[in-house]
């Protein structure tokens, strides 16, 4: 459930005195207001987000480059989950938001990772015959089991890294968390500036399209990829690198 706080005032009013007059003491206390999973407040509603997942249905999800829902992707209590039934391969198991492409966006989602597992986000994903998988195409807010990962993960795989481009500032108590544990994660993409966030902790900070993003862009894993991060609005992207993950609260609005 996600929370949010209200402050109300309690008044006390002391006994009379003697005196033809009583004083009165304020005392604030706090009550918890407690908001459901996948829904939306009057005022994120008013602010112009929308919600990607209702929690009961797999409505607007299909697969990438399909036309329907995989049987690899399920709803369990309230959270789209991913079975992980592609076997560890990256290919094959991806799911797309299809009804609408973003391009200047907010989205925050909460999830949480199986042990050892590996997962991701992808934005501005565009498909066709020529791309078999999101990254091809699109930039990846990388999901991990960042503490029970089976093998040592270089600082550009790390959780809440921008995939192979900018590597994550994770130092922060409670920021990382132990896999079964739910996350808070946002995005922040403008052509002015780019940010992910973890649980509360700016972790990557960027200008898309700038010298330095272009330099990345042009290095290391992407030479195989000639349309990495090409489009500047596409799909959003869910991964099935073969472990389960959960999503829910998947929410987002345009800048």
């Amino acid at each position: 459930m996600k929370k949010s706080y209200l402050l109300g005032a309690l008044f006390l009013v002391g006994a009379w005195s003697c005196a033809p007059s009583s004083d009165k003491e304020e005392v604030v206390t706090e009550e918890e207001i407690v908001i459901p999973d996948n829904s939306l407040t009057d005022e994120e509603r008013a602010d112009g987000w929308m919600l990607l997942f209702d929690g009961e249905s797999m409505e607007g999800w299909r697969a990438f480059n399909g036309d329907t829902t995989p049987s690899n992707w399920i709803i369990e209590d309230g959270a789209m989950k991913g079975l992980g039934a592609t076997g560890g391969s990256d290919i094959g198991g991806d799911i797309v938001f299809g009804p609408m492409e973003f391009e200047e966006f907010e989205m925050e989602f909460t999830w949480k990772i199986s042990p050892g597992g590996n997962s991701g986000v992808f934005y501005h994903v565009v498909e066709g015959p020529d791309y078999k998988a999101p990254y091809y195409t699109g930039p990846e807010y990388q999901v991990i089991d960042q503490i029970g990962f089976a093998q040592p993960l270089e600082k550009w795989q790390s959780l809440a890294a921008d995939y192979a481009m900018y590597e994550p500032d994770l130092e922060g108590e409670g920021i990382v968390k132990p896999a079964g544990e739910w996350n808070v994660s946002r995005i922040v993409f403008t052509e002015e500036g780019a940010s992910y966030w973890l649980n509360g902790k700016k972790t990557v900070e960027f200008v898309p399209y700038s010298e330095d993003w272009t330099a990345k862009r042009n290095s290391g894993k992407w030479n195989d990829f000639p349309d990495y991060k090409i489009a500047k609005k596409g799909l959003i992207a869910l991964q099935d690198h073969g472990d389960p993950v959960w999503f829910k609260n998947i929410k987002i609005r345009t800048r």
